[in-house]
């Protein structure tokens, strides 16, 4: 947004084209929505700025939108693109990522481009023509969600619901190093652009997700998607169209394949490595009977891969892991009563708890026991959601939070390493008001990979090219004490856990695992 072209590509879709040269062209349509809404929503949050200039383009493009659209189904879909990227145009004067000075040029811009005809083409300009070509592929076609100037990917996760806040994290992180990544002229010249559609944590809602991204808004790849139980349905999607499908937050199996699935790369540590990290970390530094453990665990796909991790690690250890007591709860709620029931009348008495839960059931889980079995060891796994678990430990009073054990797959938050800092001054630049936490670090290390890759790639950018350079991506030092690898065999980057624990303050404190 702080650059001229984006101004100069709308001009080809403003200018009075016939209805007939835009019949049946709704993704250069959409594409070029995503490219004048954020023009539309930058000047209109300045107040400097005359609001007929604005109107102008907006009655021009609301034309376009009636003329390319063959029913109202269609128009109303481009109208809440051109409205959503409007939003994203406001957004960027108020947060402060440009100034109404910039605001003011690039509509200026616009205006000027719409009197320069292109040679041969009425009604058009040069540069519009060339600006608005999409990138090719090797085939010759189209490359999908990528033009000369953007590159456009999708994310599916719960922004709504009790587990809202992993999806709005793993964005904003996400967010963050698009944001910075554009400021300093994108990769290969191109932006990237992140659209997210929202399944409430709930799979039969993620197909529908899925699709809305692939058909409507036509990204490139899925980055970031969140969860276990919905990835077992966005994955299968994405592989059938042979769609990258990047840095999920989930550390299940579905997505960790022996070969690997070749579209499918994660950065995070596996659920199996972290429950088998924890127990480790009881049976050997708490001394913690192996009959005294106990798993609980969210009743779905998610939970099973926990409990799993857990059952491989006892018998990795030479422990028998038939008589591992797993305490359910359904997803998307808090209600806990008959996993306490359960561990109030276990013989003999459970001592720690292995937590493959979500923020607010494990909150709910610990105010429940706490009292009710003092010196209980909770741990969780990282995709509880840290700082959001502390809030809510928090809000019931210190002693409810000091000591809950989480495990973490990226570096600590609060520490001075180089990938904290640096993600600290994008979130402050971008997004301020934000406060650093686990979940949006995770988006941030995850899209840097992913940006590297693409850099990597050079200008020819599609998906076959992208995997390869992933597949060549070596010792990759982000600055988190440990070089990620990827390799033809090898889709997941990182194997590293952090042990953290909170203490009294609500703060993770590190400690060691081993």
């Amino acid at each position: 947004m702080t650059l001229r072209w984006p101004i100069i590509l709308c001009s080809v879709l403003l200018i009075g084209v016939s209805a007939e040269a835009y019949a049946g062209k709704l993704d250069s349509v959409r594409d070029l929505a995503g490219r004048v809404g954020p023009i539309i929503g930058s000047a209109s949050a300045c107040r400097d700025i005359a609001r007929p200039r604005i109107a102008s383009i907006v009655d021009k493009f609301n034309v376009v939108i009636q003329e390319a659209a063959s029913s109202d189904a269609e128009r109303d879909d481009l109208t809440r693109l051109l409205d959503r990227n409007v939003t994203d145009g406001r957004l960027a004067v108020t947060t402060g990522k440009i100034d109404c000075a910039t605001a003011g040029r690039q509509l200026a811009a616009l205006e000027q481009s719409l009197d320069a005809p292109a040679p041969g083409v009425p009604g058009t300009t040069a540069a519009a023509s060339a600006a608005a070509a999409p990138a090719v592929s090797p085939s010759g076609g189209p490359v999908r969600g990528v033009t000369d100037h953007e590159v456009l990917f999708g994310m599916v996760g719960p922004f709504s619901g009790a587990a809202k806040e992993l999806g709005r994290e793993m964005k904003l992180g996400i967010d963050t190093a698009f944001s910075r990544v554009n400021d300093a002229g994108g990769v290969n010249g191109r932006m990237l652009k992140l659209i997210a559609a929202d399944d409430g944590y709930e799979p039969t809602r993620t197909g529908d997700a899925m699709k809305q991204l692939y058909e409507k808004d036509r990204v490139f790849g899925f980055i970031g998607n969140v969860g276990t139980p919905t990835a077992a349905v966005a994955v299968p999607y994405a592989l059938e169209r042979r769609m990258l499908f990047f840095g999920a937050l989930t550390g299940s199996n579905i997505l960790r394949h022996d070969p690997p699935d070749r579209y499918v790369f994660n950065y995070r540590a596996s659920y199996a490595e972290e429950t088998g990290a924890v127990v480790r970390y009881l049976l050997k530094l708490r001394r913690i009977p192996p009959r005294q453990i106990a798993v609980f665990a969210q009743q779905d796909s998610f939970g099973d891969a926990g409990f799993a991790g857990v059952s491989k690690a006892f018998r990795s250890l030479g422990v028998g892991d038939s008589s591992i007591l797993r305490l359910n709860y359904k997803r998307n709620t808090v209600d806990v009563d008959d996993a306490i029931s359960q561990l109030k009348s276990h013989k003999p008495p459970i001592k720690a708890v292995v937590m493959v839960a979500t923020y607010r059931a494990a909150a709910k889980f610990i105010e429940k026991t706490h009292d009710l079995i003092p010196g209980l060891i909770y741990t969780n796994v990282s995709f509880v959601g840290s700082t959001e678990l502390a809030e809510e430990l928090m809000l019931l009073g210190p002693r409810f939070a000091n000591g809950v054990i989480v495990t973490q797959v990226v570096p600590a938050v609060g520490g001075y390493s180089s990938v904290v800092l640096e993600y600290k001054n994008a979130l402050a630049k971008y997004f301020p008001g934000e406060e650093p936490g686990y979940v949006s670090l995770e988006g941030y290390i995850t899209a840097n990979i992913l940006i590297e890759a693409m850099k990597r790639v050079g200008p020819q950018l599609d998906t076959e090219k992208l995997v390869d350079s992933l597949e060549n991506l070596h010792n990759l030092d982000l600055g988190l004490g440990t070089t990620l690898n990827f390799g033809r065999s090898e889709h997941q980057a990182s194997h590293k856990i952090w042990g953290t624990a909170l203490d009294e303050k609500g703060k993770f404190q590190p400690i060691e695992l081993e």
